[in-house]
Formats: C-alpha cells, structure tokens, sequence
C-alpha cells in the first residue's frame, strides 16, 4: 500500500496453522502481495526476512534469519535466536534462497548460508568429520550442540567415530535422541543433556572448535532426516565476534551449566535429573536469562 514490492512465502502444512495460514494468505493476496505457496514436496521450515533498499545509488540487503516461526504465540513461549545483519554475503544468499522459492533460480551457490535439502546435511557431516581429522592429528577438538531432536542416522555414524578418535561432544536435545551416549569404545566422549524448564527450548545452535579458528551456526533445522533431507531449511552462521561471544555465553555454556533443569541421557536410554554436586551453586539457564534480559 505503500508503493514497495512485497513478496512472501507461506508454508500452508505449518502444523495447527494451516487454516490461519491461509486467511493470512488471502489478505496478503488483497493488499498486493505476491504469495508463493514454497516448493511442491519440500516443507517450507526457514525463516527468512530480506529488505532490499535503495540507499544513494546502491541497493543493500538488510536480512533477519532465524531459528524459531513468524508466529506471535510462540515467540511468548519458546526459546529462540534471531540474526540481524547487513553482511553482503549473507544479504545475496538469502536473496538467491528466495528467488529459488519464487522459481526465479533454479540453481544456485551459496557463499556462507548452508540449506537443505542440498548443502546442509553434507555441510554438517564434513564439519564433524574435520573435528574427528583434528582428534586423530593430537590437535583440540570439541563439538557442541542446540537442538530439539535427533535421529539423521548419517550424522549419528559421524559422531560416533569423532568420539573415538577423541572429540569431546556435548549435545544439548530437548527431545528424542537417537544417539546412545557414553557406550565404552563408541560414545565414551559424548554427553547428551535435556532442558526442560518453563520455556520450550527451541534454538538451534551448532559449535565446531576446528582447531583454533571456530565456527558457530543457528539453524532452522534440527539434526532430523526430514529437516536434513526433505525440508527446505537454512543454517546461518554468526560472524560477528561479539555476538557470537554472546551466544556461546547465554546458549551454550549457560545450558551446559545449568544443573536444576538438565536431565542427562544415560547409554541405556534412561534420563537422570541432576541436581547441584556438593557445593555447586544452583543454576537455571532460563531463570538466568530471565534476570539478565528483564533485570
């Protein structure tokens, strides 16, 4: 209404929001919006926002990706991350993603965005596997992860190997995991934690620490096969040393720290609650970032 270009795309199989969704559609449709339904038998999962403006005599791309739905109930409830940034890269990897959305691409190469169901699964499997490469060569070698499930049997036989050959893998998964930690000569090196607090853990967040210059991605899409292989997914990295000290701090190591909230996958498949060691002070990750965002 405003004389700018819109285009959007809608996932109508958006589980419990297929009739909202196309309501929402229709009154896009009304207003001038051009509506793309996503890619016939690819689930539509990421999360995008590009603006294109004309700043002088150039165009800049300003692009939010993130790891959680365009959706105002659940923004209230869950645990999620989302990336701002003006990076030129990023910028015209997105615009790339989009164009293919509205079948204006048909191929393309991305520069720093990884996407399913094409770079990403690979993407992630070659990161575990350098890890593994790093181990055997007696450098440092680390893996930590940020999902909500796991099954993808290719990734799970990757990790395997990097534990053996000596990779200190911790996996923080809210729900199902595939993966059996902690079996002698297997798993020996990796740790699988659940938080379940008063917000659902959404976010996807994977840390390689590829030998001194490590690398940091947020995801739409969980180490699931349909979310790997049959969904249309991106997986973004954070580049900004700042914010990716920021993530490491309230993500990562405030999780792996929290010892009220946590329960740990044992090699039988079983859950243990854990509870403060000894003199261990009490630790919430949520309760923390509650304090810290809202004072």
């Amino acid at each position: 209404r405003n004389g700018k270009d819109v285009t959007v795309v809608v996932e109508l199989r958006a589980r419990f929001d297929e009739e909202a969704n196309l309501g929402l559609a229709d009154r896009l449709q009304e207003a001038g919006v051009q509506v793309v339904y996503g890619v016939v038998g690819f689930k539509t999962h990421a999360k995008m926002l590009l603006i294109v403006r004309r700043e002088g005599r150039k165009l800049r791309r300003y692009v939010h990706m993130g790891t959680g739905n365009y959706h105002a109930g659940t923004a209230r409830a869950y645990t999620d991350i989302g990336l701002i940034t003006a990076n030129p890269e990023i910028g015209t990897d997105v615009h790339l993603i989009f164009q293919q959305l509205s079948g204006l691409a048909p191929a393309i190469q991305l520069s720093r965005v990884l996407q399913s169901p094409f770079t990403l699964h690979a993407g992630m499997i070659t990161r575990i596997e350098r890890e593994r490469a790093h181990a055997l060569a007696g450098r440092p070698a680390r893996i930590v992860a940020k999902m909500n499930a796991l099954n993808e049997p290719h990734v799970i036989r990757a990790l395997y190997p990097a534990s053996q050959a000596g990779v200190q893998i911790d996996l923080i998964v809210r729900g199902a995991c595939s993966l059996r930690p902690g079996l002698e000569g297997i798993s020996d090196n990796i740790r699988v934690r659940s938080i379940v607090g008063r917000f659902l853990e959404h976010h996807r967040v994977y840390w390689f620490a590829n030998d001194g210059d490590p690398e940091l991605f947020c995801a739409s899409a969980d180490w699931l096969e349909r979310n790997l292989l049959r969904r249309v997914e991106t997986c973004f990295p954070i580049l900004d040393p700042e914010l990716v000290q920021r993530v490491n701090e309230e993500v990562l190591t405030n999780y792996l720290a929290d010892n009220l909230n946590a329960w740990e996958l044992r090699s039988d498949g079983s859950y243990r609650k854990l509870s403060p060691d000894g003199d261990a002070m009490p630790h919430s990750a949520q309760t923390s970032l509650l304090a810290k965002i809202c004072g």
